[in-house]
């Protein structure tokens, strides 16, 4: 997973025409240190269809904020710097649940660019 550690690298990533998925998360994160071990598998497994980068909340200066990210490891896809669908919440997530955001991503994906 690619690491973006500014705001001008977040926003051509996200300027991409391929589905990009943004992890946003933190060294000091318990929850985001308890998906580490399986992403590696997970961005394998999606290969094909999605880009995952990687955005330390801590690094990124604005662009938290400006994405109105307020907890993580939030996941959000992008598409030609637009949103698609996030994934939120303040609980732990497990590998099952991130994958099943990202099938749904590249289904809204796949949706909009037929």
């Amino acid at each position: 997973m690619k690491k973006i550690t500014s705001k001008p690298e977040f926003d051509v990533a996200i300027q991409s025409p391929r589905l990009t998925v943004a992890v946003f998360k933190a060294d000091w994160c318990g929850d985001c240190k308890f998906i580490d071990p399986f992403m590696p598998e997970v961005e394998e497994k999606f290969a094909r269809d999605v880009t995952l980068i990687e955005v330390d909340v801590d690094q990124v200066g604005p662009v938290s904020e400006e994405q109105n990210i307020l907890g993580i490891p939030s996941f959000v896809a992008y598409t030609d710097g637009r949103e698609l669908v996030r994934y939120v919440n303040k609980l732990r997530k497990s590998r099952e649940e991130i994958e099943q955001f990202l099938q749904r991503a590249v289904e809204v994906y796949n949706t909009i660019h037929q």
